[in-house]
Formats: C-alpha cells, sequence, structure tokens
C-alpha cells in the first residue's frame, strides 16, 4: 500500500510541474501553482515596469546572506527553480550557459530553490548539472511570497529585471535559451 502511495505521489508531483492548473497549498501559508509555461517573453514597455520587492536569503553554495540590492545596475535573472522539477532539470543548465556568456556584460543571475525538503537534494542538483550561477535556498517560498504581484509561484519561473530593479519580463514554465538571449540582450539595450 505504501508503494502504491509513493507511486501515485510521485506521478502527481511530475505531471503537476509541467502543465495544469491545480494548486497545492504550502505550509506557510501561500500558494504554489503549476502552470503551461509562456511560449515566449514579452518585456514589460519601460514606463509600466514596477519596482521588483527588496529580498534576501541564503545561498545555497556558500551559506552566506545575499541580498537583492547586489542586483542594482545589472540585468537581473532570477530563476525559480526545484530539483523535484522536470523542466528545471532542462533550462537550468542552459541558462547556467546563458550566464556564463553575459557576466561580463552586466548581467547577473540568481536561482531561488523553492520548496526542496532538503539542501542536500539542491546542492546535488546544482552539482549534477554544473550550474555557475548563485542559488538562495527558501524551502518555504517565502522570496517567491514576494513577488506576489507576478507569477513566481509557478515552477519554474523566471523574472527578469532592468538594472533600476523594475520588473521587466515574466515566464512562467520552461523557457527557451533563444529566447531568453533574445530577452536579455533588448534589455541590454536599453541600459
Amino acid at each position: 500500500m505504501r508503494k502504491l502511495a509513493a507511486a501515485l505521489l510521485g506521478t502527481v508531483l511530475v505531471a503537476g510541474c509541467t502543465t495544469g492548473d491545480d494548486a497545492v497549498d504550502v505550509n506557510n501559508g501561500g500558494e504554489f501553482r503549476f502552470v503551461q509555461g509562456t511560449p515566449s517573453g514579452e518585456v514589460i514597455p519601460e514606463d509600466e515596469r514596477a519596482s521588483a520587492p527588496a529580498f534576501s536569503g541564503t545561498l545555497l553554495e556558500t551559506g552566506r546572506e545575499w541580498d537583492s540590492s547586489l542586483l542594482v545596475g545589472q540585468v537581473g535573472v532570477l530563476n525559480f527553480w526545484g530539483s523535484w522539477c522536470a523542466p528545471c532539470r532542462v533550462e537550468t543548465p542552459e541558462f547556467s550557459e546563458v550566464a556564463a556568456d553575459l557576466a561580463d556584460d552586466g548581467v547577473q543571475f540568481v536561482g531561488v530553490n523553492v520548496k526542496e525538503p532538503s539542501e542536500q537534494f539542491a546542492l546535488a542538483f546544482i552539482d549534477r548539472f554544473g550550474i555557475s550561477f548563485p542559488s538562495l535556498y527558501d524551502p518555504r517560498g517565502e522570496i517567491a511570497l514576494a513577488f506576489r504581484d507576478y507569477p513566481a509561484n509557478a515552477v519554474p519561473s523566471t523574472i527578469m529585471l532592468d538594472p533600476e530593479g523594475r520588473v521587466a519580463a515574466v515566464y512562467t514554465g520552461e523557457v527557451a535559451q533563444e529566447d531568453l538571449r533574445r530577452v536579455l540582450e533588448r534589455l541590454l539595450e536599453e541600459a
């Protein structure tokens, strides 16, 4: 009976990560939704952009504190991921490649690991996929909740910030590398 229950739970989690409108309540009073991906990112017009909320957290790799003020003056890419999320396994290594390519151009990637039962799973994911950019450990989803006006509670989600710290583009679901590069190039041109 336990094996059947575990198999059913695994099937629901994997299926839920990729499509559907189902909601999963989280223990901190928030909600994570699993939604179908945005086909391509749309840049929010400059005059319609709102400031991103300030946030901070602990870096998985070092255990040091990190603060969003470190993104000021750069194009920021926040990627909400979990080791349990199948699309994250595809897009995160691609993000790492883009992060390395654009690091000297003023683009800073920051991962936000959410709803992970243990830091060990997140660290194993980073190691397995050779992730080059820092990731915050956010097991209760508090950073995602800070972005409640944007769909950061869908996993994976990606939020791009302009150098002024305003939300410039939002993706839900897996992001194609070509589209990620196209939007980042546009944001760099604005700067």
